[in-house]
């Protein structure tokens, strides 16, 4: 059944929105000082490809903290976006929801992944 889930999850935009993290990931790696936010990238677009059963553990810090003001304004708020239309449109039917939340939980964690350990 789990195989079966992932599948589905790949199909209602995991896939499409793991694409996206990695190709972000990349883009932030081009440079050296970009190199610490693209593999965050990488970490969550791992995460959105089998979100289930994942927890997300906040280990905060003051250099997190800078890096998510930073992060909001140059990529947190267009995945945000991203996360949400996903959610909302699979909403829509009762056999979506349970793809929705993960949408509304992976669109949380846009906004702010830095401090944040992924287990």
């Amino acid at each position: 059944m789990s195989l079966i889930g992932t599948l589905i999850w790949w199909l209602f935009g995991g896939l499409v929105e793991a694409i996206g993290w990695f190709i972000l990931g990349i883009a932030w790696s081009i440079t050296i000082i970009g190199i610490p936010v693209g593999l965050q990238c990488f970490k969550i677009g791992a995460l959105t490809l089998m979100p289930f059963n994942a927890t997300v553990v906040s280990t905060g810090g003051a250099g997190s903290f800078l890096l998510n003001i930073v992060w909001f304004f140059l990529g947190g708020l267009v995945m945000w976006a991203s996360h949400v239309f996903w959610g909302l449109l699979l909403s829509i039917t009762i056999i979506g929801i349970p793809f929705g939340r993960q949408h509304f939980k992976l669109a949380a964690l846009s906004l702010s992944p830095f401090g944040k350990q992924i287990n």
